[in-house]
């Protein structure tokens, strides 16, 4: 008997929300050096898709995009080659409410804080990122 899928990890109106891994990789590292640095991005894309199986084949499809193993961009400054590395998804969510064009939440996260954290997690205008 296959087991059912709870209710949060369904998407009532099919939208879903992931997060992808990329990192930069240059021609002359050593691989096998895991505590190499390097220029790493979260990239957070929202898909349609009839199910969490779909969007997880899509995040990939999409976190593999341009991903061809060539190292194609060169740095002017050192003249080093890079690739962009595609290492995976992190957080596929679904999104329960519908999509509307004045505002929609999509992804929450809870925690039990004090009010003090949480004031400080509150930014002036000109300190967000669009401005």
């Amino acid at each position: 008997m296959k087991n059912k899928i709870k209710a949060k990890n369904k998407s009532p109106y099919g939208w879903w929300v992931a997060t992808l891994i990329e990192r930069w990789e240059s021609q002359n590292e050593d691989i096998s050096n895991l505590n190499r640095r390097c220029i790493a991005w979260t990239n957070t894309i929202i898909l349609k898709a009839k199910d969490r199986e779909e969007a997880y084949q899509k995040a990939m499809e999409y976190g593999n995009l341009g991903n061809d193993g060539e190292f194609d961009f060169v740095n002017e400054n050192s003249n080093k080659r890079y690739r962009a590395v595609f290492e995976g998804i992190s957080s596929l969510l679904p999104v329960f409410e519908k999509i509307n064009e004045d505002g929609t939440e999509i992804v929450f996260e809870e925690e039990y804080v004090t009010v003090r954290r949480v004031k400080s997690w509150i930014r002036k205008k000109e300190e967000l990122e669009a401005f």
